[in-house]
């Protein structure tokens, strides 16, 4: 198990004490919510899961390394914050191409980027949230005040790489 999923655990262990202090109700009322709530993510993980591990190997190594690799520097980070942009779909759909892409030579600055660019930009959420909600005016407002952030985060982790050497997937 790693830290992250020791962490989330016990963070787990410790709401689960808090409910049982508000009473077996809440206990019962958050055990349902969790099972509605697996019954909806686990058939995205069933799919989610496979379709990483075959991307990883349909994505060729080679191109995947020339064009966000890690010797890719400034151009890498920006391709990888405009492809993050358009990246469509929630975490079930990304996350599984980020770990094809690092599993083919993916570089770590380049994907801070990719995964920075996913969350700021977003086209499909852009399109079918933020517009319709909060209009135009706001979405060019916050798109031109937030253009930098993905650029920024994969510049920063090229020199927080640099001092300590960090791989996205065990080899």
């Amino acid at each position: 198990m790693t830290p992250g999923q020791i962490f989330l655990w016990v963070l787990a262990v410790v709401a689960l004490g808090f409910c049982l202090r508000r009473g077996p109700g809440t206990v019962h009322k958050a055990g349902i919510e969790t099972g509605r709530n697996l019954i909806k993510i686990l058939p995205m993980f069933a799919v989610a899961l496979p379709m990483a591990a075959f991307l990883a190997e349909l994505i060729p190594a080679d191109a995947a390394v020339a064009w966000i690799g890690p010797d890719s520097g400034f151009a890498g980070v920006l391709l990888g914050s405009v492809a993050g942009g358009l990246m469509p779909g929630g975490p079930f759909v990304t996350f599984p191409l980020v770990l094809a892409f690092a599993k083919a030579g993916a570089g770590v600055p380049q994907m801070v980027a990719l995964v920075s660019g996913w969350c700021v930009f977003a086209v499909h959420r852009i399109i079918t949230w933020e517009y319709p909600v909060l209009g135009w005016r706001f979405v060019a407002l916050r798109l031109v005040s937030s253009m930098l952030l993905p650029v920024a985060a994969g510049l920063i982790a090229e020199l927080v790489v640099e001092v300590v050497p960090i791989a996205l997937v065990s080899r």
